[in-house]
């Protein structure tokens, strides 16, 4: 097991550098998170509110939010997610492209808030899996950037060129099981 913490010792010799695969493509990835807002309630005024001249998300490379579950690679569920908005959700979800990350924001959208009803989803991680989780009954956009921060922060610490040449491997196999012999 690597350790997760680890300093890539990256040198500088004239005009290359010499580094990992794993750092470039961590240090890529993480400056250039696309969200797409899922703006279920009151939370998603305060997701806007973050992309405003006074917090301005663009500082971390964030942006670009993307309204096509294609063009993003992180959700922000952003308030009550309901059990007829659940499947839609979902199948959001499962449009986007990999590497995805999702972030829940407030306290509907990571427990059901304060509706205890049968319509409503207690937790939007019964449905996908969230990699931050926001408190807040609705969060301060000041919350939601450090979420972000802390989103960049895992993504520099996974292990890119492993999983990049495991779901080659992976299309390779699954495209070589159709052929006949």
């Amino acid at each position: 097991m690597q350790n997760q913490n680890v300093a890539y010792d990256s040198k500088v010799e004239g005009e290359i550098i010499v580094t990992q695969a794993d750092a470039v493509i961590n240090w890529i990835r993480k400056h250039s998170v696309w969200p797409m807002p899922m703006g279920l309630a009151c939370c998603a005024i305060e997701l806007m509110a973050a992309g405003a001249s006074r917090f301005d998300i663009s500082r971390f490379g964030m942006e670009v939010m993307r309204f096509s579950p294609r063009q993003a690679d992180c959700m922000i569920v952003a308030g009550t997610v309901t059990y007829k908005m659940a499947e839609v959700v979902r199948r959001i979800y499962d449009q986007m492209a990999e590497p995805k990350w999702v972030v829940a924001m407030g306290a509907c959208a990571s427990t059901g808030g304060m509706y205890r009803s049968y319509a409503t989803l207690q937790g939007v991680d019964r449905i996908i899996p969230v990699d931050v989780y926001i408190s807040g009954c609705p969060p301060r956009p000041e919350a939601l950037l450090d979420a972000m921060i802390k989103l960049q922060d895992k993504i520099g610490r996974e292990n890119s060129a492993k999983n990049l040449t495991a779901r080659k491997a992976y299309s390779l196999e699954s495209a070589g099981a159709g052929k006949e012999s």
